[in-house]
């Protein structure tokens, strides 16, 4: 039987906004093919088919039965958006930004957030790496090893703790088989090459099985150079941009009737560039609340930091990840249950941040997690499933810039959903309850008990329209960094101080998602409004030149905002709208929220004919003026891409496709407003990536 692992959990929050972007995966085995996907080529944003069963979902609704408004990408378009970074990939997608740092790291923001609000995912185990650190720190994933992902825009705490209060990023892999491929084998192989940053890419991956055993062996190697700009920047490239990795996987699964059970083992290796990184603040210091650098106070305007770097080093990250994934899922495992799933990883992580071929700081983390998973049967009128999950990691950071004590951080939780339909209506409810402790090297221990709660309610009005209505009570604890933080972090030019009595912060949220699944016109658009009491946040302090000192304390802030998507198919072609806009401020007349996207808008057209397909797009990013203490404001820019692609049949089970994906056509110089280092690392110029992938 086919089972495609695509399940993010079984307590699904209601009506949270999801994006799901799907790659080619491995053919079906005969007993039960996959649901035909949608006709025509579907671009970003376009509406799902109705009755294709959302994998999100553990129940097995389709999409015009759940209360999670749903949005899918035909696997060839994920083919063509992936990139290097986990945020690059992702960015443009209604709701969903990135903090780029320069070509090795960039963080998906969704609605206004990332980590540690917004928590990465590998089919349905969290990525444990150090990214929620620093954003310099790379998501420990391979985009072109992925064949889907699965984005929650809003309170993921439900399914995945307060980690993904502001949203979840799930990953879907082939590592582990989850069925017998037609034929006994099936693959992929891909190479790639991008004008911008010489990108020279080669990805392949191949499934063999028989007899209830399949075996999974696949891998990447990318290498790319410093990432050209437009001229207006003053350099021709962004220093320290480029990203050098190597992954490798091999995974096995015993696949019966009713499921399967497999292993993987992943091995990553990386290294990339650190743009920005400046050593005039190594010798400043916190006095109180005040800057002192290089014996001189902030206000010392006499200070001469004007020194000639053209032809300094730039540091880099040599990155290591090894990590083992044991999966399994079984339908009808006992009497009175439909699924079962479970889930448990091992993962050693490390990186060097290297000066002048020394080592100046090393981050380490050696984390587990288990995740089990029951649905029940219905009972009269409710479905539903509950479950465990639990987490150790043991985090250090050694060396020059150790601005964080050695932590194990362990965290138990247990969460509930139920569904029940009453006429056109159905209500959802879910609870998860947490218990996380942290413990340091500073002979200091802290427990927190976050208890999270959501109700919702989806209403068929008619066949075609929907409305969804979704209440939610999130908490989330605070992490080793926002308490115990203390020490100079020069990849963000600060100086950063924890706050040890800091608690618990709560978000209240309500999302309102209107929506049209059928016919020749279908929308999805979403309003939300999350109201926090003590969110925490990194306070600035004092500023030196571009050197801030901040303290992590908590303030009531909200997040408003609206994002969507309307398409109109003409037949061979289509047309969509989308757009997002958010606004942050702290309640109380503080201001505003820092780093926090502009608003977008933009248009977009696609179409296929026999073999070829293409599609542009354009969208125009607005000026950020509603800008934090100590920030400055981001002009706005317009983005044009485009994508042409021809696939030719080389047999019954195989073909080729030939494609060509443009960004920044008009060679736009363009800075992130979410990004920490914006002025340092604007976004890439016009670039072409040449690709031809073959599958049998």
């Amino acid at each position: 039987m086919k089972f495609r692992a695509l399940l993010l959990s079984a307590a699904v929050p209601a009506a949270v906004p999801h994006v799901a972007l799907a790659a080619e995966s491995v053919p079906p085995a005969p007993a039960r093919p996959a649901p035909a996907p949608q006709a025509g080529f579907l671009q970003a944003g376009s509406t799902a088919d109705p009755e294709i069963v959302v994998s999100a979902n553990v129940l097995g609704l389709r999409a015009d039965e759940t209360a999670t408004p749903v949005i899918t990408l035909s696997g060839e378009e994920l083919v063509h958006r992936r990139q290097a970074t986990l945020g690059d990939t992702l960015a443009g997608q209604p709701g969903i930004n990135f903090d780029n740092f320069g070509g090795g790291a960039s963080r998906p923001v969704i609605r206004g957030q990332t980590a540690p609000r917004v928590q990465a995912l590998s089919d349905g185990a969290s990525v444990h790496d150090a990214s929620a650190i620093s954003p310099d720190h790379a998501v420990t994933t391979e985009p072109l090893l992925l064949r889907g992902i699965e984005v929650l825009r809003g309170p993921a705490a439900l399914l995945y703790g307060g980690s993904a209060i502001g949203g979840a990023i799930n990953l879907l892999d082939e590592k582990v088989p989850t069925s017998i491929p037609d034929g006994g084998i099936a693959g992929t192989v891909e190479g790639r090459f991008g004008t911008a940053d010489d990108e020279r890419s080669l990805v392949g991956g191949i499934t063999i099985g028989g007899q209830g055993l399949a075996l999974r062996v696949e891998g990447v190697h990318r290498s790319s150079n410093d990432y050209r700009v437009p001229k207006g920047f003053g350099e021709r490239h962004v220093d320290g941009s480029y990203n050098d990795t190597s992954t490798f996987t091999v995974g096995g699964s015993w696949v019966g009737s009713g499921g399967y059970l497999g292993v993987a083992y992943t091995r990553q290796r990386s290294e990339y560039g650190l743009p920005g990184h400046n050593h005039d603040y190594e010798g400043c210091h916190p006095h109180g609340s005040s800057l002192h650098c290089g014996g001189h106070g902030h206000d010392d305007e006499d200070h001469d930091h004007d020194h000639d770097h053209e032809h300094e080093e730039v540091p880099f990250v040599k990155l290591r990840s090894e990590r083992f994934d044991i999966r399994s899922e079984y339908e009808d495992p006992l009497p009175g249950f439909e699924k079962v799933r479970f889930r448990l990883s091992f993962t050693d992580y490390e990186h060097d941040e290297i000066e002048h071929d020394e080592v100046a700081t090393t981050f380490k983390n050696k984390a587990h997690e288990l995740r089990f998973e029951l649905a029940h049967k219905p009972i009269g009128p409710l479905r539903g499933a509950f479950g465990v999950q639990h987490s150790e990691s043991r985090f250090s950071a050694v060396g020059e810039e150790a601005f964080l004590p050695k932590s194990d951080t362990r965290s138990t939780a247990l969460f509930l959903m139920e569904t029940l339909t009453a006429g056109p209506v159905r209500f959802e409810l879910a609870a998860r309850q947490e218990w996380q402790r942290i413990e340091t090297t500073l002979n200091r221990e802290v427990s927190h008990k976050p208890f999270s709660i959501s109700g919702a309610a989806i209403w068929d009005i008619g066949g075609d329209y929907s409305l969804a209505l979704s209440l939610a009570r999130s908490q989330r604890a605070p992490n080793v960094q926002e308490l115990y933080a203390r020490g100079i972090h020069l990849a963000t030019n600060t100086y950063e101080l924890g706050t040890a009595t800091l608690g618990k912060e709560t978000g209240k949220s309500i999302d309102l998602t209107f929506r049209k699944t059928k016919g020749a016109t279908t929308f999805t658009i979403g309003a939300y409004h999350q109201d926090f009491d003590d969110y925490i946040f990194a306070n600035t302090l004092d500023q030196f030149e571009d050197f801030r000192l901040i303290r992590y304390t908590a303030a009531d802030a909200t997040f408003t905002g609206i994002d969507g998507e309307v398409r109109h198919d003409f037949g061979d072609f289509g047309v969509s709208l989308f757009g997002d806009y958010v606004r942050a401020k702290f309640k109380d007349g503080l201001g505003n929220l820092p780093r926090i996207p502009a608003g977008r808008l933009g248009a977009r057209a696609d179409g296929q004919w026999g073999p070829l397909s293409a599609d542009v797009e354009y969208y125009h990013v607005f000026e950020q003026d509603r800008i934090a203490a100590f920030e400055t404001r981001t002009q706005g820019y317009d983005m044009l891409n485009a994508t042409l692609a021809y696939k030719m049949e080389l047999g019954p089970k195989a073909d080729a496709e030939l494609f060509v994906r443009a960004t920044n056509l008009t060679n736009e110089l363009a800075y992130n407003h979410a990004s920490f280092i914006k002025n340092a690392s604007p976004l890439r110029g016009r670039n072409f990536v040449f690709g031809l992938r073959t599958s049998f």
